[in-house]
């Protein structure tokens, strides 16, 4: 007897935990905290052009290998510069990044996810200055949401769970009640050290780069569900 031959994988499918994307997906959670680069707001080719313009005015040439993308740029230029150039570092980045605003753009399916979760159950954590923030979500005509929180406002960044944790205590929530939307393993670090659940949003990572309990190609694919108690997410087909 012949065995039938497999399906083909489909190449589109969001990558699930066998173990935990069924749970997650029927969990129903008070809110949800979207990081913005990345996540929501494309910024990758922008990020990386300030970057490199800010390590060649530096005189770092070859030896610079890219910004570590979901980590807070002081962070990062700690390592790169002597600890009485940090400061004049983050300057100088901050100007170059809020002037490189040309190719910015929403990413697909964030503005109707963003818009479908009622104002007191999302937030936007990231790792970028407040200013940082507004320039990239305007630019890429990200909603308005009431609750953001940046760099400046928790005492460490990611991968620590601080940002989080500062999210869900103001909208009122138990982060282990909260939802991270991320794209990065250093913001996915920092979801899960929280206590948080988490989703992976696939683009500046690859899906074998991401560890969270459930892993989509992007927020188009997913689709949330209002009840009294709070929201839920549901997979839409490919």
């Amino acid at each position: 007897m012949t065995n039938a031959p497999t399906a083909p994988t489909d190449p589109t499918a969001p990558r699930e935990s066998p173990d935990t994307s069924n749970t997650l997906l029927g969990r129903v959670f008070e809110a949800v905290l979207f990081d913005m680069d990345g996540t929501l707001v494309d910024s990758t080719n922008a990020v990386n052009r300030s970057w490199r313009r800010w390590a060649d005015e530096a005189g770092l040439g070859e030896s610079f290998q890219g910004a570590r993308h979901g980590v807070p740029a002081r962070q990062m230029l700690a390592t790169l510069v002597p600890a009485d150039q940090v400061d004049q570092a983050v300057v100088r980045l901050t100007e170059l990044e809020l002037a490189d605003t040309g190719d910015i753009a929403i990413l697909p399916g964030a503005g109707e996810l963003l818009a479908s979760i009622p104002e007191h159950r999302r937030a936007i954590v990231t790792s970028a200055t407040r200013a940082l923030c507004l320039v990239r979500l305007t630019a890429a005509g990200v909603p308005t949401v009431a609750t953001v929180v940046t760099i400046e406002e928790t005492s460490r960044g990611k991968p620590f769970p601080e940002p989080f944790l500062a999210a869900a205590a103001r909208l009122g929530v138990d982060p282990a009640r909260c939802l991270v939307v991320e794209d990065a393993p250093a913001g996915l670090e920092a979801a899960r050290a929280a206590g948080c659940a988490t989703i992976g949003v696939e683009g500046t990572h690859a899906a074998a780069d991401l560890v969270a309990d459930l892993v989509v190609p992007g927020l188009d694919r997913l689709r949330i569900l209002v009840q009294d108690d709070g929201v839920r997410f549901d997979l839409l087909p490919a």
